[in-house]
């Protein structure tokens, strides 16, 4: 037979110790001693097929030291702060130890979101590449949330009416959100038609964290370039709900920054790149 020791897990506390089954506050930090009891229990395992539990000897190996910041994990003092959130009741927010500043000093950047929108044949998913390749050469952390791959899998429930457009940018900015958080920056190309929409996303991260960038590509042109045939599917009725065709594309106001569209003459996706890369170096993105 197979015999599993039994290990006590760490627990965290900060401001006080377990004595005999009470808190005892402690001035700094200290380690969690749990008495055990005089057995444990293990599995044993044998050759068939049933698992059966037997009782073995505790050791006792693991203590960890904690900081005042998680004295509520044990003593129950975040029991006030349970919440709602839409639907989800009775949930509270476990705050880690390592920070947003900890892993931004770690990968020596700033996490922020970088929000490229413009009408389907703009050139968005090809710019966010150039981006994140021009980033990547310079040993900066960044990922791309392009509209269509994320329809693939998290948004794969989602169609192309209004309510379903704006919780499929509404998950994608909550997504971006947590990137910058880790540290990363994040290059969302989604077309994002709807201002407010946009504006909600921008509104989750700190000031400054969100950075709009509107490919002002015409209509004319993107219908002229059709790389997926879509504005010809759109044309023909055969597409219900197409962006510039027969719904809206309401472009940024007060966006950070625009990469226009000059005559027939068109950036390339690189001087593109670079354009949002020397705004992020002025800002102070790609340093910690």
């Amino acid at each position: 037979m197979v015999l599993l020791k039994a290990i006590r897990p760490a627990i965290c506390c900060s401001s006080s110790v377990f004595d005999g089954g009470h808190l005892i506050p402690v001035d700094k930090v200290s380690f969690v001693k749990f008495p055990l009891p005089a057995s444990w229990l293990s599995m044993r395992l044998n050759s068939g097929n049933n698992a059966k539990l037997s009782l073995i000897q505790a050791t006792e190996e693991s203590s960890m030291p904690i900081t005042n910041d998680h004295a509520a994990a044990i003593s129950g003092e975040n029991l006030h702060q349970i919440a709602a959130n839409g639907k989800a009741t009775n949930i509270v927010w476990h705050k880690s130890p390592i920070g947003k500043l900890n892993r931004q000093e770690l990968l020596q950047q700033k996490g922020c979101v970088i929000w490229i929108t413009g009408l389907s044949g703009s050139g968005k998913s090809t710019v966010a590449c150039a981006l994140c390749h021009a980033l990547h050469s310079r040993g900066k952390l960044a990922y791309i949330l392009d509209g269509d791959n994320v329809r693939h899998g998290l948004n794969r429930d989602l169609s192309f009416k209004a309510e379903d457009r704006a919780e499929n940018i509404r998950r994608i900015g909550e997504v971006a959100k947590l990137f910058a958080d880790a540290g990363i920056i994040c290059i969302a190309s989604v077309i994002s038609p709807y201002r407010k929409d946009r504006d909600a996303c921008r509104a989750l991260l700190p000031e400054g964290d969100f950075i709009e960038v509107f490919l002002n590509v015409p209509l004319h042109i993107c219908e002229a370039r059709d790389p997926k045939g879509l504005y010809k599917l759109a044309r023909a009725g055969k597409i219900k709900g197409f962006t510039g065709i027969d719904d809206p594309y309401e472009p940024p106001l007060h966006c950070e920054l625009e990469l226009p569209q000059k005559g027939n003459i068109c950036a390339s996706p690189c001087e593109m790149a670079e354009t949002m890369i020397s705004y992020l170096e002025e800002k102070g993105y790609l340093q910690a």
